[in-house]
């Protein structure tokens, strides 16, 4: 295969990444979420620092929107309508402060917030009502822009209004999908050329999606009465990596 498809990495550092693509998708669409973070993490080990965080981006949209179009009639367009401007506004928001931002804080703060969410008291009634999914649109976009994965916090958030599985994983997903888009535009705003790399995009796309298709049936099989536990210990194992990786920066 000619090198230039690989953009400077080995084959077999390609392959790695296409098939973690087809793991963490089927994760997420099995168990709610955790693929996410799981992918950021080992492209942060591969990947140029300036890139990952774009590319990590358009590989999640890629593998969202598959997931929400499998899910189509399972998704909540309320609460996707309500999320979306805010999505917009935070990710307006990042653009204007496009900057490194203190690790240890931001690390510290989404994990207090997912563990509050998985095992606090529930949130008020007005952060539930009509205006909660737009101030989450707007703090976790602005918020993605600089740690790059926020499903965690989103999940979070949804656990707190949905009870049925696939209403869950299909809203998450088409949340995501929104706040993806929201955060490719202000990288491409911003400079950041992602052609070189579009074929590693393309197959961890493809990869993504079949990894989401194995994930489904899976997800088919786990009661809502399972599936509301596995969702916030997987939530709660990814707080506590966040954590740990903010006492590795300090």
């Amino acid at each position: 295969m000619p090198e230039y498809l690989f953009n400077g990495l080995s084959p077999f550092i390609f392959l790695l990444l296409v098939g973690m693509a087809c793991l963490t998708s089927l994760l997420t669409a099995s168990l709610g979420a955790g693929g996410g973070i799981m992918l950021l993490g080992v492209m942060a080990q591969i990947v140029p620092p300036q890139m990952i965080i774009p590319l990590h981006g358009v590989v999640q949209l890629g593998s969202n929107a598959g997931r929400a179009g499998m899910l189509f009639k399972h998704v909540d367009w309320t609460l996707i309508l309500s999320f979306l401007p805010g999505a917009i506004v935070g990710s307006i928001l990042g653009s204007f402060v496009l900057v490194s931002l203190p690790p240890a804080v931001m690390y510290l703060s989404i994990a207090a917030f997912i563990l509050y969410l998985c095992w606090g008291p529930p949130l008020p009634s007005m952060v539930l009502g009509r205006w909660g999914p737009t101030l989450v649109g707007v703090v976790t976009t602005f918020l993605t822009l600089f740690v790059g994965a926020t499903g965690p916090l989103i999940g979070a958030f949804l656990k707190q209004i949905y009870h049925d599985r696939f209403r869950t994983v299909a809203t998450f997903a088409s949340v995501m999908s929104m706040q993806h888009v929201c955060k490719i535009v202000v990288f491409n705003h911003a400079g950041f050329d992602l052609w070189p790399w579009i074929p590693l995009i393309v197959a961890m796309i493809v990869s993504g999606a079949i990894g989401t298709w194995i994930g489904l049936r899976v997800l088919k099989r786990v009661p809502d009465r399972h599936f509301g536990k596995i969702f916030n210990w997987i939530l709660t194992l990814l707080a506590l990596r966040l954590i740990w990786q903010a006492i590795g920066t300090l």
